[in-house]
């Protein structure tokens, strides 16, 4: 495993093969300060560029939070100018990491608060190991979920449960999120990077034009309709058979071992 940044940095770029690992670093809590949503953005923007990179794992270097989300001191003047600085930071930040060729896992630990959460359900995947606890508490100080909370956490866990993490101000621990879905896994205390890890290198083994094909198919259905997408899904496993990887998977399956996949 390789690092690219410096321990002291608010984010830690880590190598494991065509796994990029992002650990935030900002004592005590991992709150989202311009700095580090700017460090965020410049790290996935790297890693988009960098056609090695398959997958994702996000996790916290602190043991008692994955993040507390923003620090609430930043509003405290009322500043309309100054939200919608930090509203668009939030927003450009995220929906990269959503947009993101492969898969993401985010490997939660401890509080995800807030915009802590939010970077979580901007994810494909979350496992959570049996200290987390999740809230979206804004409403309590007059604010909203506003990097894509209302939005994210709905289409996971229905509008009754978001509704009750919203509205009510709801916490959920991690036994009761992998009930209502918001993470598809729980593991012991401390192991959530590990889980999340082998997942991201489970999704390398595929190839990574059909990953990034059906990733796309699949988050189609938020907003496209179902005819559309059906045509969409045809016409992306024809596209297919324009790579090389496609006759590699298939030679491989008859051969009886693993593809070799260069991506092309």
């Amino acid at each position: 495993m390789t690092s690219e940044r410096e321990q002291g940095s608010t984010m830690q770029l880590e190598r494991d093969g065509a796994v990029a690992i992002i650990t935030m670093n900002n004592p005590p809590a991992n709150t989202w300060t311009p700095e580090l949503l700017h460090d965020f953005r410049v790290m996935l923007d790297q890693l988009i560029d960098d056609e090695e990179v398959r997958a994702l794992v996000l996790a916290s270097g602190s043991e008692r939070f994955f993040s507390a989300g923003a620090d609430v001191k930043q509003f405290a003047d009322g500043d309309a100018t100054q939200a919608t600085t930090a509203a668009r930071a939030f927003g450009s930040a995220f929906e990269t990491l959503t947009s993101f060729r492969g898969l993401t896992v985010a490997a939660i630990n401890g509080w995800a608060m807030g915009g802590g959460l939010e970077v979580a359900l901007a994810c494909d995947l979350r496992v959570a190991d049996e200290t987390a606890v999740m809230a979206l508490p804004e409403a309590r100080v007059g604010l909203l979920p506003c990097a894509g909370g209302t939005q994210n956490l709905t289409r996971l866990v229905g509008e009754g449960w978001a509704k009750r993490i919203i509205l009510c101000g709801e916490r959920v621990d991690a036994s009761q999120a992998l009930q209502i879905g918001l993470v598809e896994e729980v593991v012991g205390a401390g192991e959530a990077r590990v889980k999340a890890l082998e997942l991201a290198q489970m999704s390398c083994r595929q190839s990574p034009a059909s990953v990034v094909a059906c990733k796309t198919l699949i988050q189609h259905t938020r907003s496209g309709d179902h005819n559309s997408a059906l045509m969409r899904e045809r016409d992306l496993f024809v596209d297919l058979f324009r790579t090389d990887d496609q006759k590699e998977g298939v030679q491989a399956f008859l051969e009886k071992r693993e593809p070799n996949w260069q991506n092309r």
